[in-house]
């Protein structure tokens, strides 16, 4: 009996097992469950969510496609327009032509048959070198006839930039500018940006029935100061691009991120290369600063590229108003990495503060002088080196906001700084003659202060 009761025993201890295995068995096939309905949940989510993805990528590519359909049709439509345009003013033209070929044919003495077309094309046009003028960004072209009794109808100029001197080359990397139905005989060129040196001109007479021969070409040259921003001298939170500058506050980060997957070691890495001039300038510098690290902390600056070491030199910018902090100016080359615009003896500059409250100064050697006028958007710059003026101009009404009397005992570079916004620098421009006017009969000395310099 005892030995049936311990067989029952030892069955009852298998089947209590079994149970709970059982029991762990159907627990791991409910988490199953669960695992499976959860996943195929996340891998529905993850299929739609790709497949919008797709749908948006696709709704891109759609409207992209869109957009260059609805553009080449515009500027398909541009094109035949302005060709159904010529070929109407030429069917004038020719309808014109063919009354003036009748008049001749009914001509009764034999030379007046090829007068109109042998009078253009024996004259061609003498361009007055004498009676021209480069001045303000304009140029102001002058020509006359050799035979005043020629029956012209129109002059057409043709005009294009280079860095030679002397007579046009028959080969130029410009391509001719050419400018028609011009009825007197001079023209003038205006808001003409100079970066290159001198400029070619050519004239010719055209009549009823045909376009003369072009006059001999001359140069005229176009000295203006032309420069970049060396963005190997700018603060890593200003990001260059050519002439324009704008605030980015991640920019540092972004850049010493860049240099670690780089080489590893942290250094800071240079934004975007300042580009190339057509005509490399003497007094350019491959780094403006000497080839020492760039402006860094709370000196948020770049400078230009080209030194000023002699002469009158004159530049504008235009800042984003509601940048917080803005400042133009010059400084030399051996400004501090940690010194800011205006706060030592080796800079000059106006400043534009609209942080907290607004303020406008001169400032130099930490000294500041309130300006009492209203602040523009665009701000000229004009440096006289050798006379040791560097004034500052409202760039649209030229009226003259300041200026500083130094004597600049080192070289200047153009200087920027900028916190929260942005500028765009514009050079290739000439010093106006209003500018000169006024330094001329001593208003920029009157106005200076002399406790910044």
């Amino acid at each position: 009996m005892e030995d049936q009761r311990e067989a029952l025993r030892k069955i009852i201890t298998t089947l209590a097992v079994k149970n709970e295995e059982i029991q762990s068995f159907i627990y791991s096939l409910k988490q199953m469950l669960l695992n499976v309905e959860a996943n195929s949940a996340k891998v529905q989510e993850d299929l739609e969510a790709e497949f919008q993805s797709l749908f948006s990528l696709l709704e891109e590519l759609k409207e992209g496609m869109l957009m260059k359909i609805k553009q080449d049709r515009a500027s398909r439509t541009y094109e035949l327009q302005n060709q159904l345009a010529a070929c109407t003013r030429a069917l004038e033209s020719s309808e014109e032509l063919l009354e003036t070929a009748n008049q001749t044919l009914l001509a009764t003495d034999s030379k007046d048959f090829p007068q109109a077309a042998k009078q253009i094309k024996d004259g061609a046009p003498v361009i007055d070198l004498a009676e021209s003028l480069v001045a303000d960004n304009c140029v102001t072209l002058v020509w006359r006839m050799p035979d005043e009794d020629n029956k012209i109808d129109h002059f057409v100029l043709e005009y294009r930039r280079t860095n030679f001197e002397g007579p046009p080359r028959l080969k130029e990397d410009q391509p001719w500018m050419v400018i028609e139905g011009i009825r007197q005989t001079e023209y003038t060129l205006t808001g003409l940006k100079f970066d290159m040196k001198y400029m070619n001109f050519r004239v010719k007479a055209c009549n009823k029935a045909v376009s003369g021969e072009f006059s001999e070409p001359v140069t005229l040259e176009t000295p203006a100061f032309m420069f970049r921003l060396d963005a190997s001298t700018s603060h890593q939170n200003l990001r260059v691009d050519d002439l324009s500058v704008e605030w980015d506050a991640m920019g540092g980060k972004v850049q010493d991120i860049k240099a670690r997957e780089k080489d590893g070691k942290g250094r800071t890495a240079s934004p975007v290369n300042s580009p190339a001039r057509g005509t490399p300038s003497p007094k350019r510098m491959p780094s403006g600063r000497g080839g020492r690290d760039r402006f860094t902390a709370e000196s948020y600056t770049v400078l230009g590229d080209t030194l000023i070491d002699g002469g009158e030199h004159y530049w504008e910018v235009r800042y984003e108003p509601d940048s917080k902090a803005f400042g133009v100016g010059v400084a030399y080359r051996s400004l501090g990495r940690f010194e800011q615009l205006g706060k030592t003896a080796a800079s000059w500059c106006l400043h534009v503060n609209n942080w907290l409250q607004v303020s406008f100064t001169a400032k130099h050697a930490n000294k500041a002088k309130m300006l009492d006028a209203p602040v523009p958007d665009c701000l000229g710059v004009h440096c006289d080196f050798h006379q040791g003026l560097l004034s500052f101009y409202n760039g649209r009404t030229k009226q003259l906001l300041h200026t500083f009397k130094a004597k600049f005992t080192q070289p200047l570079l153009p200087a920027f700084t900028v916190w929260c916004g942005s500028f765009h620098v514009t050079t290739g421009l000439q010093v106006p003659s209003s500018v000169r006017c006024l330094q001329k009969r001593g208003s920029a000395t009157s106005s200076s202060n002399t406790s910044l310099t």
